[in-house]
């Protein structure tokens, strides 16, 4: 598979793509540049919207706009004015934790996991976010994590891909999709720990899952992205020109362009200036399609929200 550069501006922090299949647009966050971002490719053309904090991860609306997890809590984005709407806080030290990697579930309910920033404690946590006649909900439903990254969910609505980063852990969740509750957190993949003197594989970033249920992980450090079978079994190892791969998604009217974020924030700057920036976004055709993206259902919540 032949990767190449999306011909846009790096990301100092790619994360959170995703396709539009109506507006056969390609969205994307960067984190550090505080930007939500959108791509044609078959006109080429870019937009771009200002978020108020780090946007960590986005979704598209069943009205038409934007959901974000942003530093403090949930926001949305109406793209033809620019605006962001606050939809609901979150209860927790903004200061030390942000919204991170996230996505919506076939229900129409927005999961996001939040990132501790000193990364020295599992304080992080997954919520959710739902529309009510009330307005929007948001409920704590695990924790016990310090980077909260590779959600994703399986064809089936059985399990719900959760991982740790700087654990190098993906666990599994068994998913009611239904009620949209969540039962046993059983570890499902873990990868080696950097060790002296040995060669480094990367650690677990944001991930989707194809229409036969295999998971791809982007690989932060590892220059890859490594498909891996229901069953936890490697399948292929994708080499990025990047360090840091951060998050895939599946795009295009067919759904077999995966899409590939990275970091510059934090790299050298030989990786920064190379022949392929740090925080490039890349593209490649694979064999399997992925899955559409789930939109969030705002259209539940009671009229003058939002």
């Amino acid at each position: 598979m032949a990767l190449q550069r999306v011909p846009v501006a790096p990301s100092e922090l790619g994360e959170s793509p995703f396709w539009h299949p109506l507006e056969r647009r390609l969205f994307w966050c960067d984190i550090q540049g505080r930007r939500i971002h959108a791509w044609d490719p078959a006109s080429g053309a870019s937009q771009s919207w200002d978020a108020p904090s780090e946007p960590g991860c986005c979704a598209p609306t069943d009205r038409g706009r934007i959901v974000i997890g942003l530093r403090d809590g949930f926001g949305l984005l109406d793209t033809d004015s620019g605006h962001v709407t606050m939809l609901a806080a979150l209860d927790h030290d903004a200061r030390s934790l942000r919204l991170n990697d996230g996505r919506c579930d076939s229900a129409g309910r927005f999961w996001a996991g939040s990132l501790f920033a000193p990364k020295t404690a599992p304080e992080a946590s997954l919520w959710r976010l739902h529309a009510t006649s009330d307005g929007y909900a948001v409920e704590r439903m695990a924790g016990d994590c310090t980077t909260a990254n590779g959600l994703a969910f399986s064809p089936d609505d059985q399990w719900m891909y959760w991982a740790d980063t700087p654990a190098h852990r993906i666990d599994r969740f068994a998913f009611d999709p239904a009620s949209g509750r969540l039962g046993a957190r059983m570890p499902w993949k873990t990868f080696p720990a950097r060790a002296e003197g040995q060669p480094y594989g990367g650690r677990p970033d944001g991930a989707s899952v194809d229409a036969r249920g295999n998971y791809w992980v982007a690989m932060y450090e590892g220059g890859c992205v490594l498909q891996l079978s229901p069953e936890g079994e490697l399948l292929q190892r994708l080499e990025t020109p990047v360090r840091c791969p951060t998050m895939v998604c599946f795009g295009g009217e067919d759904l077999r362009t995966l899409y590939i974020t990275s970091a510059a924030h934090g790299r050298p700057e030989a990786e920064r200036t190379g022949a392929v920036p740090a925080g490039s976004l890349l593209q490649c055709r694979v064999d399997v399609p992925g899955r559409p993206v789930h939109f969030f259902k705002e259209s539940a919540a009671a009229p003058g929200w939002g």
